[in-house]
């Protein structure tokens, strides 16, 4: 099965260490990130992991539900949880998924063809409230994850569900946006009466944070 953007995220029964889960119940009305590894106790995942507990206040504020995933059994997950505690100085507080018949990794399009079946690739999963997929990044095992950046492309997400808006190259919250084409000069003006610079017919820039909005 290929996963695209856009589609609905396939939903699962399946062990976890907060106990068994059907995925689009547990998710509910929440934002959520589901991340892959490999198999339990490496080193890159082990300090992803703890990164993740670490932000709790951060997915919170975006109402978001981490969620991630191994090949190993729940009773693994459990060891390893001591370990990254231990070395990253965080409790994991989000389920971890057991995939011990790389199921849910099937099912996601998460086995790379070449590589060894049992290790999953290490892909991120961002699904909207809709169960609409709508980021998927995949990053190679020697690569750790970037979580600053998928917080921020959820910021945009969000931003940009709510308004006729896009984010440009390498936006951060609080900074200008780009109108979206479909919006015409006169319904522009309407929904941005602080006004906007015009570089191009099609490249209009607007701060949302400057006078009323």
């Amino acid at each position: 099965m290929t996963i695209h953007l856009g589609q609905t995220a396939p939903d699962f029964e399946q062990d976890t260490t907060h106990g068994r889960i059907r995925f689009h119940d547990w998710l509910g009305t929440s934002w959520g990130v589901l991340f892959s590894h490999p198999k339990n106790f490496t080193p890159v995942c082990t300090t992803e992991l703890g990164e993740v507990a670490k932000l709790r206040s951060e997915w919170d504020k975006r109402d978001v539900k981490p969620i991630g995933l191994s090949v190993d059994p729940v009773e693994a997950h459990h060891k390893w949880e001591h370990d990254i505690e231990e070395t990253q100085g965080a409790r994991l507080d989000f389920p971890m998924i057991a995939d011990p018949d790389g199921r849910v990794s099937k099912l996601y399009d998460m086995i790379h063809p070449e590589s060894d079946p049992t290790v999953t690739v290490r892909s991120v999963f961002v699904i909207d409230p809709t169960k609409k997929i709508r980021l998927i990044l995949t990053y190679p095992p020697s690569t750790g994850r970037n979580f600053a950046e998928i917080l921020r492309a959820i910021d945009s997400l969000q931003l940009t569900d709510a308004r006729s808006i896009a984010t440009p190259v390498n936006w951060t919250p609080g900074e200008p946006v780009v109108i979206s084409p479909k919006l015409s000069d006169e319904e522009a003006a309407r929904q941005f009466p602080q006004g906007f610079r015009t570089l191009k017919p099609y490249l209009r820039i607007v701060d949302l944070h400057t006078g009323a909005s």
